[in-house]
């Protein structure tokens, strides 16, 4: 295959996305001490993940008076919010259309060099518009200290990333979305960073399930142990998570975990990276507390740390 046919392939996979990909108009309210009450203008971007349902982000939204989305044909919609999760930095917006919703992929079969697309409204910019990069890491993690947002296991991306591109998809050659974009680290060179469409999926199944996206916390902030992390702390342990940071007078903290603690299983469940652990806790929705296997200072032992659901 020349390049002239790969030029065709992705030209071609690109027209065919675009009718899912949408752009998020916002006005917000606010008042001035100085100038009094005042409208702000906001743009995003977002895709159609269910008939008639928008994904988006949560921050492109969250303090939205109205919404607005415009289609890639120049139609527009009204948005109504159906669903808000902060932490996940995900929404969930309802518009009258019935274009097909984009395809999902699977982020966990993700590969480092993986050839990705960031497809959106840079800018604010209505049409299509589309930026070429690769996945540059996996299971990076950010934290917004001003809002106590932490996100995890995201996927980082040298794809164009501009302001208006938050809340579009990153798609994979194959046409399907593997990621959403999220972030982009200012005092960097081309470096953004993308949730992960299982984490997507999962947001969605929550809302079909509980009727909103649910966040069930022990008090805990991990990362995945890896052989320089183990080797450091003579950690016998190829697998888990090590305990960074337990936030005072949590469940986690009241049942003794401490930072260097590494949590190796969580409801019979082995757990490698960040979201394993989240996962297992959403899973055990319902249960008084979840059993945790950890390993500490040479021994392991089991815990049963209570839930908090919100």
């Amino acid at each position: 295959m020349d390049f002239k046919e790969i030029s065709d392939r992705i030209a071609s996979m690109v027209s065919e996305i675009a009718e899912s990909v949408v752009t998020v108009y916002t006005t917000v309210p606010e008042i001035s001490f100085f100038f009094g009450p005042k409208v702000l203008h906001g743009a995003g971007s977002g895709f159609i993940a269910r008939k008639g349902m928008v994904v988006t982000n949560a921050h492109v939204v969250a303090r939205a008076k109205e919404i607005n989305v415009v289609f890639s044909e120049g139609s527009s919609s009204r948005g109504k919010l159906r669903a808000l999760d902060t932490m996940r930095d995900l929404a969930l917006v309802e518009v009258d259309s019935d274009l097909p919703p984009l395809r999902m992929g699977d982020s966990d079969s993700v590969r480092i060099g993986e050839l990705v697309f960031a497809v959106g409204s840079p800018l604010g910019l209505t049409g299509t518009s589309v930026s070429m990069g690769v996945i540059s890491a996996v299971g990076r993690a950010i934290i917004d200290e001003a809002s106590g947002i932490y996100l995890d296991d995201l996927l980082q991306t040298d794809a164009a990333i501009n302001p208006g591109n938050s809340g579009g998809p990153i798609v994979n050659c194959g046409g399907e979305a593997v990621g959403v974009a999220t972030a982009i680290v200012p005092f960097a060179q081309g470096i953004g960073f993308a949730i992960p469409i299982n984490s997507v999926k999962r947001f969605l199944s929550m809302i079909e399930k509980y009727g909103r996206p649910i966040r069930a916390w022990i008090g805990v902030f991990v990362a995945p142990l890896n052989p320089n992390i183990s080797q450091m702390y003579g950690i016998p342990q190829r697998e888990g998570l090590i305990v960074v940071q337990v936030i005072p007078r949590s469940p986690a903290a009241s049942k003794g975990i401490r930072p260097g603690d590494v949590i190796v299983e969580a409801a019979g469940r082995k757990l490698i990276k960040a979201s394993d652990l989240r996962n297992a806790l959403e899973d055990n929705y319902g249960s008084d507390c979840v059993n945790l296997k950890v390993y500490r200072d040479g021994s392991s032992f089991e815990v049963c740390v209570p839930l908090i659901v919100e």
